[in-house]
């Protein structure tokens, strides 16, 4: 297996020609905006997903006890999609984690290294009272969502089988 070098630096710089050094700047600010454009889509995600569960709990209030038996299913799939909100958060974290590794590895051979100085300063995020990264926090939101959903299934749905096979 290639080391990380070697799989993020085809070719060395002699190797590749003049443009070398204009290439890795153009290329790097590409992987920068990539890595931003992950984050619109995380947000678009998770405004989707606020949508669809407050969307859900307006329905459930709606129709209160006029469908009680029915309740029990928007309930069931509040839950389901926020247990999916929940695990798109984690691969949202997971895959800017990666960007953000390789775009310190790109800062290496640069002039500068932006990224990885304002690490620095974030203690790697290690310091809460610093800095807690957002996908920690974005994370919490479905479960309190699948609590809400919850909550509701269980007032509804118990006592409905227990009228049914009581």
């Amino acid at each position: 297996m290639e080391t990380s070098d070697e799989q993020l630096f085809r070719a060395s710089e002699a190797a590749y020609g003049e443009s070398y050094r204009r290439d890795y700047l153009t290329m790097y600010q590409d992987y920068v905006g990539s890595a931003d454009i992950i984050s619109s889509r995380r947000h678009a995600a998770n405004s989707f997903f606020v949508t669809i569960n407050t969307g859900l709990l307006g329905v459930t209030g709606y129709l209160g006890g006029d469908a009680g038996e029915l309740i029990w299913l928007t309930a069931l799939a509040g839950i389901l999609f926020s247990y999916t909100w929940r695990k798109l958060i984690q691969s949202y974290r997971s895959l800017n984690t990666a960007k953000f590794k390789v775009i310190h590895e790109l800062e290496k051979n640069l002039p500068f290294s932006a990224y990885d100085k304002e690490w620095v300063h974030l203690r790697g995020g290690k310091d809460s009272k610093l800095h807690s990264p957002l996908s920690a926090v974005e994370s919490r939101v479905p479960l309190v969502f699948m609590f809400i959903h919850g909550a509701v299934f269980f007032a509804k749905f118990v006592p409905w089988v227990r009228a049914l096979f009581g």
